[in-house]
């Protein structure tokens, strides 16, 4: 069974859906569902060509955050995707459960919203989604019941899916007699994008250009990547990087999403050690995924920019974080 997860939120740090979107996935982690996490901001050039990743799963669960007045936009354009490009006889047979959090207000509003597109695009809906207003985030995390509600309402999702629960009809539902008759659009996304005002516009041209050139670099980076020992992976990097005239001392734990242990990175007297295992008790905790950390040791971009986006979340001693930078000159 796979899950696909796509989070509408802009991705800042200490955003509760974040949070509550990791616990999910550690759950679904520990039941063998095979799951995958989309983040639409950093993927908002081809949103309108998402909708196709739904056909090769079971269930979507879609997260966002209300941070002053509904889903947000990226969420919004993701739908507008599947209304335009969507496999809808696929919408027909695939459960959506909402994960919505507030840190304003609004956030059951924003979940019934969520149901109601889904049910009108044709799609599977049931009573459940998870809700929540959140004025801090660390009293949030630190709260172990709030941990026990989010671990079950994830067990609960695999329970629906894999068991197909039905649930009464509602009146959206019946609005696939209307969206049924309505022709899904006859161009492609990238057709449609031709004909629209961007293709006249130099400077999104030329972002298109630059981001496909980075893809690229991406992919020959992933590919020499493959042929390095994955019990080492970074760890050279790390080392050959490393600037010994740098006066820290500090322990640095990188949570590296798919990697299975952790990689700790010790720096004391200007000496530095590298390796896969666990430390209770860093200094500063790292969490990114692979994506991210071959972009940091490729030079294509500093740790600070990258937290200051929300591409790494952090916790400790903030202060060690900039200091990475002049640690290692990748």
């Amino acid at each position: 069974m796979k899950i696909n997860i796509y989070y509408g939120g802009r991705g800042i740090l200490d955003d509760p859906s974040l949070y509550v979107v990791n616990k999910i996935e550690d759950v679904f982690s520990e039941l063998n569902v095979r799951s995958e996490l989309f983040k639409l901001y950093e993927l908002r050039n081809t949103i309108t060509t998402l909708p196709a990743s739904i056909n090769d799963c079971d269930g979507i669960i879609l997260a966002t955050t209300v941070e002053w007045f509904g889903i947000g936009g990226f969420m919004q354009q993701f739908l507008d995707s599947c209304w335009l490009y969507g496999n809808r006889e696929k919408f027909s047979t695939t459960y959506m459960i909402p994960v919505v959090i507030s840190t304003t207000y609004g956030e059951k509003e924003a979940m019934t919203g969520l149901q109601s597109a889904w049910e009108i695009l044709g799609g599977l809906s049931v009573n459940l989604g998870l809700s929540a207003y959140v004025s801090n985030i660390r009293t949030f995390e630190s709260n172990v019941g709030y941990q026990s509600i989010i671990e079950k309402f994830a067990e609960n999702v695999y329970r629906t899916i894999s068991q197909k629960v039905t649930s009464l009809p509602s009146s959206n539902q019946a609005m696939k007699k209307l969206t049924g008759a309505i022709p899904n659009m006859p161009l492609t996304p990238q057709e449609t994008e031709q004909l629209s005002k961007y293709a006249a516009d130099e400077s999104y041209v030329q972002q298109q250009k630059e981001d496909i050139a980075e893809l690229t670099n991406l992919f020959k980076g992933k590919l020499e990547k493959s042929k390095v020992d994955e019990s080492t992976l970074y760890i050279s990097d790390f080392e050959t990087h490393f600037n010994r005239h740098v006066n820290v001392t500090a322990v640095y734990r990188f949570e590296i999403k798919d990697r299975e242990k952790p990689l700790i990175v010790q720096v004391s007297d200007g000496m530095i050690k590298c390796y896969y295992g666990d430390y209770d008790t860093p200094d500063l905790r790292c969490k990114l995924d692979t994506n991210m950390m071959d972009q940091i040791v490729g030079g294509r971009i500093t740790v600070q920019r990258a937290f200051m986006t929300g591409a790494i979340q952090a916790k400790g001693d903030i202060k060690l974080l900039r200091e990475l930078d002049q640690l290692f000159t990748f």
